[in-house]
């Protein structure tokens, strides 16, 4: 692979590498920060603690699990050495003023009254408010000392309610409401939302039920698949009395996370004497909106209404196209031509058995003995696909196929024209509405002086703690973080890890499967491409990038036998020369006379054998420098053999 392959390889792990890190942050986040509206300081919310066993009750986070031992009746108190931390966890107290504060931590229903009365429009076994109510902790994640109210019957009618502190009257201070919910074994159809009673002079809680008036609703609830966050408010007509029910606009994120996670979360509203609201899950805001602008149906009637005495003239004419009156069926238009004919190229297929029938009776077959013949009629055996048309074509009577008939029209209809005579769709005049007021002040609505709870669920063990009625946000956010905020702090250590998370989600999604893969596979690829060690300078083979692999063996053998041939003309260039050196020894006696000529001769030979040399030097190099431009990038080696070829000529 080439270098520039890398780097579209390590543009890949790059982008990878950041999205792992972008996933861990946010999970360490949830784990270990609490939530920016909070405003809080750690030592406040967690305290890491080495207490001894007889200190107050701690919530045990532990890396695996959460755990308690019971040793001869004795309270829960030992802890496994793998203890990573601890939380301590005491009753919230509010830190302002407010009309309703409940943690259920004393274990007791004392200011809350059980519903005695039977549900008006319904069947008498089921009319009745006996659904089950009991104060206890959490099932999962629990923080020992905090206990919540748990509805703990299913299919059943169950209501319950206390009253405020002091009534709370809409004039110029905010309302907030608050509370927790835990959908502690998910939730298939019911609700969780609770009803501010209206103060109507001395309200009976002992006959809460389903009609009891109310001035807001507000909470999650669920039917089939629709997840939905309430926000009712009723609301006074003031020219006839009555009182609407008035819902705001759905929730603009996804709500099934919070019915589904069985974690504890946190509802709140928040609704301004300006008449803005908004309403928080776990603090964080899913819907805002205007009583005047955005509740349904709306709070205000419009000014005009379609006249109900006016009606539509006979003579009105809305159709904005008309058949063209002109238009006149062409003369071979037949509108009696089938839309199918028989195909007339089609043959019938050889071996086809004309006298066989399809279908025959099957000869196996035998008549019941019950068979009454005047009361069942004449027996016949049933039919069975004819076995003497298993390797035929066909059987019966051949019929050719048919086709669509290129002839067929259809019905002949005139073509569509503007009409010249069309005046618009109608409508009815305007008139002002009779029953029309405007209230610019929704937010001062009935006041209220309980709290309830009316539900009917197929689900049992919801869960229900730390209601808090207040003026104040700030006094409902210190409220959550010294309540709801450790049970989700427990509930983030106690997650499993990574890995498993990982595991759980690719068992729902098996296409992430695909991802790991490519997540794992991508670092090992760069490593190995990166990494791997590289053969020395002196084994790279330097070949043309063309060159198939015979070619290439072929050269080497021609390299190896032209590396031979230069060793042997070596070894007898050498004993010339030694010969010849002996020889001069002997004649130098002899042939003093002649020495000088001789000289002149012998470097007149050379001089001829060293030009020779040259241009046979010259050609050689013109040559491969040509095998150069031709062929491409020449081997290294084979340069450096050639100059040694052309050393071993010369000399």
């Amino acid at each position: 692979m080439k270098l520039g392959g890398g780097w579209v390889w390590g543009l890949l792990l790059l982008t990878s590498l950041a999205a792992a890190a972008s996933s861990d942050e946010r999970a360490e986040s949830e784990v270990l920060d609490g939530d920016g509206d909070m405003g809080l300081d750690e030592e406040e919310e967690v305290k890491v603690l080495t207490a001894d066993d007889d200190e107050e009750d701690e919530a045990m986070v532990t890396d695996e699990e959460q755990f308690d031992e019971e040793k001869d009746g004795a309270e829960k108190s030992d802890v496994d050495a793998n203890v990573t931390f601890q939380v301590t966890y005491k009753t919230p107290v509010p830190t302002g003023d407010v009309y309703f504060a409940e943690t259920f931590d004393d274990g007791s229903l004392d200011r809350w009254q059980l519903s005695k009365t039977m549900k008006e429009d319904a069947d008498e076994d089921i009319a009745k408010y006996d659904g089950k109510w009991m104060v206890e902790p959490l099932k999962e994640n629990k923080v020992p000392g905090d206990q919540g109210l748990v509805l703990k019957s299913r299919a059943k009618h169950h209501a319950i309610a206390a009253k405020l502190d002091k009534p709370f009257v809409f004039q110029d201070e905010p309302l907030v409401v608050q509370y927790e919910v835990n959908f502690q074994d998910g939730i298939d159809c019911g609700g969780a939302y609770i009803k501010l009673l209206s103060d109507s002079g001395a309200v009976n809680l002992e006959q809460f039920h389903d009609r009891t008036p109310y001035t807001i609703m507000f909470g999650p609830d669920k039917c089939g698949e629709d997840y939905k966050l309430h926000f009712i408010f009723r609301h006074r007509n003031p020219l006839n009395k009555d009182m609407e029910e008035k819902h705001a606009k759905r929730a603009d994120v996804d709500l099934k996370k919070f019915y589904t996670d069985k974690k504890t979360h946190l509802y709140t509203l928040v609704l301004n004497p300006d008449n803005s609201y908004e309403m928080f899950i776990d603090q964080s805001s899913v819907s805002r909106g205007n009583l005047l602008h955005d509740m349904v149906p709306p709070v205000n009637p419009p000014k005009e209404i379609d006249d109900p005495n006016d009606s539509k003239p006979d003579d009105w004419d809305e159709r904005a196209k008309i058949p063209d009156p002109e238009a006149v069926k062409p003369e071979d238009w037949d509108e009696d031509a089938p839309a199918k004919i028989e195909d007339p190229d089609a043959l019938k297929p050889e071996g086809w058995l004309d006298d066989e029938p399809e279908f025959v009776s099957d000869p196996n077959a035998d008549k019941p003995e019950d068979w009454d013949e005047e009361m069942d009629g004449e027996w016949e055996a049933p039919q069975v696909p004819n076995p003497a048309c298993e390797t035929a074509p066909g059987c019966g009577e051949w019929k050719r196929p048919t086709i669509n008939n290129p002839q067929y029209k259809g019905k002949w209809k005139a073509p569509l024209i503007d009409n010249p005579n069309y005046q618009g769709v109608w409508k009815p005049r305007k008139m002002a509405n009779p029953e029309y007021f405007e209230d610019l002040q929704p937010f001062r609505m009935t006041a209220f002086n309980a709290l309830g709870l009316e539900l009917w669920s197929m689900t049992s063990d919801i869960y229900f703690d730390n209601f808090i009625i207040t003026s104040h946000k700030e006094v409902a956010d210190r409220w959550a973080s010294d309540s709801w905020g450790l049970k989700k702090l427990v509930a983030s250590a106690n997650e499993p890890g990574i890995l498993a998370q990982l595991m759980a989600a690719a068992e729902e999604r098996p296409w992430l499967w695909v991802i790991y893969v490519l997540t794992v596979g991508l670092p090992v690829g760069l490593v190995v491409l990166f990494c791997w060690p590289k053969k020395p300078a002196d084994d790279y083979v330097y070949k043309k990038a063309d060159l198939s692999q015979n070619q290439i063996e072929e050269e080497d053998e021609e390299e190896e036998e032209e590396e031979g041939a230069a060793e042997e003309e070596d070894k007898e260039a050498g004993a010339a020369a030694a010969a010849q050196e002996e020889g001069e020894q002997e004649d130098s006696g002899a042939q003093g006379d002649n020495l000088e000529g001789a000289d002149d001769d012998d470097d007149e030979e050379e001089e001829e054998e060293d030009d020779d040399d040259e241009a046979e030097e010259n050609k050689t190099a013109e040559e491969t420098l040509e095998d150069e431009r031709d062929g491409g990038d020449v081997a290294e080696e084979s340069h450096k053999q050639a100059v040694r070829k052309r050393r071993v000529r010369k000399d």
